[in-house]
C-alpha cells in the first residue's frame, strides 16, 4: 500500500472497528455487516480452538458475497476430493452471503474482519494458513501484505476486472497496487481480463488463463436436479412456460406489459417469477396482477402446502435457494436486473438448460451476457414491445426456440473445465 494511503486506510478500518461495538439492531445490510463484526474475532478464536488440527495444512478461501461463492464453492469441493487431509477455511464478507457460506461445508466458516493489521495477523495466527485464495477481484491490502509477511503464498482465482471498473481510477491503484503486485498466482477469466489485471498490477509471469468456475456450477446444478424434490415437482407442467429469475419491480413492469398481450395470442402460456427479493411487500403487487387479469395465481408455497392448482396461470416463487432447479421447467428464460441500476443477474443458469434468455439493455461488463449475445442464445431487449415480440417467437416456434436453446447451452459447455485449471494452479503453490 501506498505510504500516503496508509494512516487514512488504518483511520478508515479502525472507525468501522468501532462502529462495530455500537451498532443499531438496524435490518439495513450495511448495519447488519457493520454488526457482524461485533466479537469476530473470538468466533474465529472458538472455531479454530475446537477444530484446528495444526498436523494439517489449511487452505483458507475469501469469497466476499454470494456470486463470488458460487465461483469458490466448486473449487472448494474439488479440493477436498484432490487433498483429502488439509482443512478449510471460507471467509465472506456480504450478510446476503452468510446462508449461502455455510454451503461450502469448510471446517471454518466466518465474516472476514476488517482490514486492520490487528485483525489480519489475529486471524493468520489462528487459522495459520498453508494457502490464501481470493475470488474474482477483491483484494485486501493489509492481508494480502501480512500473509507474503509470514510467507502464505496468496491467489486469485475466476479474476475479473471490468472495462470501467473504479479499480483502475489513479486513487484506487494507489491503494491496491502493491496488494496485486504481491499476488503469487491469478487465474484469470480470459485473456482480457488478464490483461487488465496485469496493468493493475499483477506480474505477466505471474497470470494464467483458467476460466469462471461459475460455468462448471451451473453445468453441474443443472444436470443433477432432482426431479422428484417438491419444489420441483409441484411446479412441472407441459405448457410453455418463461421463468423470470432475479427480477426487480423494473424488470416486472415490462415483463407485465409484454405478458399481456402475449396471453392473448397463447393462452396456454405460463409464468413462474422469482423475485430477487421475495419479501412480502415484493409479492404482493405480482399476485394482485395476476388476479387481476384473470390467471390462476399461486405462490411457491402454496403449491408446497399442498395447494390444489397445480397448473396455475401464474405461480410466484416465494423464498430464495430453488430458482436454479426451477428453470428445468424453462421453455424461455428472463434473466433480471437488466432494467435495474444492479445490473444482470446471473444469465447462465437459465443457458445451462438450454433455455434461449431474455434480459434487458443494462448488460454492461457482463461476460456471460456477451457470449450469450454473441452466440444467439440470448436476446437484450429495450422495452415491452421487444420482449412480446421476441418471446412469442420463441414460444410459438419450436425450431427456432431450439436453434437458441442449443446456442445458450453450447456457451457454457464450451467455457467448462475451469474448475480443474483452477485447482491445478493452487495446487502450484504447494510444491
Amino acid at each position: 500500500m501506498h505510504s500516503a494511503w496508509r494512516p487514512w486506510y488504518q483511520a478508515a478500518t479502525g472507525m468501522a472497528n468501532m462502529l462495530a461495538s455500537i451498532a443499531p439492531n438496524a435490518s439495513g445490510k450495511v448495519w447488519r455487516s457493520v454488526r457482524a463484526r461485533r466479537g469476530l474475532l473470538d468466533r474465529w478464536a472458538a472455531q479454530t480452538t475446537r477444530a484446528r488440527d495444526l498436523a494439517r495444512p489449511l487452505v483458507w478461501w475469501h469469497a466476499p458475497s454470494v456470486g463470488e461463492g458460487l465461483q469458490a464453492r466448486p473449487v472448494a469441493e474439488a479440493w477436498r476430493t484432490a487433498h483429502p487431509g488439509m482443512q478449510q477455511a471460507y471467509s465472506f464478507f456480504s450478510p446476503s452471503a452468510e446462508q449461502f457460506a455455510r454451503s461450502v461445508r469448510a471446517d471454518f466458516t466466518e465474516y472476514l474482519p476488517f482490514d486492520s493489521v490487528q485483525g489480519a495477523e489475529r486471524l493468520l495466527d489462528l487459522l495459520q494458513p498453508r494457502l490464501l485464495v481470493f475470488v474474482k477481484l477483491d483484494v485486501w491490502p493489509v492481508l494480502v501484505e501480512r500473509a507474503v509477511a509470514r510467507g502464505v503464498p496468496v491467489a486469485l482465482l475466476s479474476a475479473t476486472l471490468a472495462e470501467g471498473s473504479g479499480r483502475r481510477s489513479v486513487w484506487s491503484r494507489a491503494l491496491l497496487r502493491d496488494a496485486y503486485a504481491a499476488l503469487s498466482l491469478v487465474g484469470a477469466i480470459d485473456a482480457a481480463n488478464a490483461e487488465r489485471l496485469i496493468d493493475l498490477g499483477v506480474p505477466r509471469s505471474r497470470v494464467r488463463v483458467t476460466g469462471d468456475t461459475r460455468f462448471d456450477q451451473v453445468w453441474r446444478r443443472a444436470t443433477a436436479v432432482d426431479r422428484a424434490a417438491l419444489h420441483v415437482r409441484c411446479t412441472a407442467s407441459d405448457r410453455p412456460t418463461l421463468v423470470a429469475g432475479s427480477t426487480w419491480p423494473s424488470d416486472e413492469a415490462v415483463l407485465m406489459a409484454a405478458w399481456v398481450p402475449l396471453r392473448r395470442t397463447l393462452p396456454a402460456a405460463r409464468l413462474i417469477i422469482a423475485p430477487h427479493e421475495p419479501t412480502a411487500a415484493h409479492l404482493a403487487p405480482l399476485l394482485a396482477w395476476g388476479r387481476t387479469h384473470g390467471m390462476r395465481t399461486v405462490t411457491l408455497g402454496d403449491l408446497e402446502r399442498g395447494g390444489t392448482d397445480t397448473d396455475a396461470d401464474l405461480i410466484v416463487v416465494d423464498r430464495v435457494g430453488v430458482l436454479g432447479d426451477l428453470y428445468t421447467h424453462a421453455t424461455a428464460a428472463y434473466v433480471g436486473g437488466g432494467f435495474h441500476r444492479a445490473g444482470l443477474h446471473s444469465a447462465i443458469e437459465p443457458a445451462a438448460f438450454g433455455a434461449p434468455v431474455l434480459f434487458g439493455p443494462r448488460h454492461g461488463g457482463s461476460r456471460e451476457a456477451e457470449l450469450l449475445l454473441a452466440a444467439g442464445g440470448a436476446v437484450a431487449v429495450a422495452g415491452a414491445t421487444e420482449l412480446e415480440r421476441t418471446l412469442g417467437r420463441w414460444l410459438h416456434d419450436a425450431e427456432a426456440r431450439a436453434i437458441a436453446g442449443g446456442a445458450a447451452k453450447a456457451v457454457v459447455e464450451a467455457e467448462r473445465g475451469a474448475t480443474d485449471r483452477s485447482v491445478a494452479l493452487v495446487s502450484e503453490l504447494l510444491a
